[in-house]
């Protein structure tokens, strides 16, 4: 009989002790000081995401971001610039472009309007740009006009679209 209430005793104790236990961790959330345990998944999904865009957004408030429907860009490397037909690009003095995709032509009241820096002449306003030629913009106010429907330029420096 001393067994069985020894035995009864072991296994009130054992369930007790089993319902508390079940009780402490459901009450601990996952990822708290309690629960420190960090997935793999949880990286991934969660926390590089995070850290990318913190990261991105630190880069664009650095580099200047040119708006691809208008604004400005004053960047240390080259940003596209995507623009419609007729759309103008002025720069700065400086101010590098290149033509990627689609056609523009120079835009400049006097001589000389770009410098070519790819063949080491010049350009001379209302004349076509060349596909990935590097020009710069060596007086204040000229610039690009596209004329195809859709034109990408990489552009480097202080330039506004309009």
């Amino acid at each position: 009989m001393k067994k069985d209430r020894w035995l009864l005793r072991a296994v009130l104790l054992l369930a007790l002790s089993a319902a508390l236990m079940s009780g402490v961790s459901l009450a601990a959330e996952a990822g708290s000081s309690q629960d420190p345990l960090v997935t793999l998944s949880y990286l991934n999904d969660t926390f590089f995401n995070s850290i990318m865009q913190r990261v991105d957004q630190k880069l664009a408030q650095q580099t200047g971001q040119a708006v691809p429907g208008g604004g400005s860009s004053s960047s240390a490397s080259f940003v596209v610039v995507t623009l419609s037909e007729g759309q103008t690009l002025t720069g700065g003095v400086g101010c590098e472009v290149m033509l990627r995709v689609g056609s523009a032509v120079c835009v400049a009241p006097s001589d000389p309007g770009l410098i070519d820096e790819t063949a080491g002449t010049s350009l001379a306003g209302g004349a076509s740009l060349v596909q990935n030629h590097l020009y710069m913009m060596t007086i204040e106010g000229r610039g690009v006009r596209a004329t195809a429907a859709t034109t990408k330029v990489l552009a480097r420096g202080s330039c506004t679209v309009a």
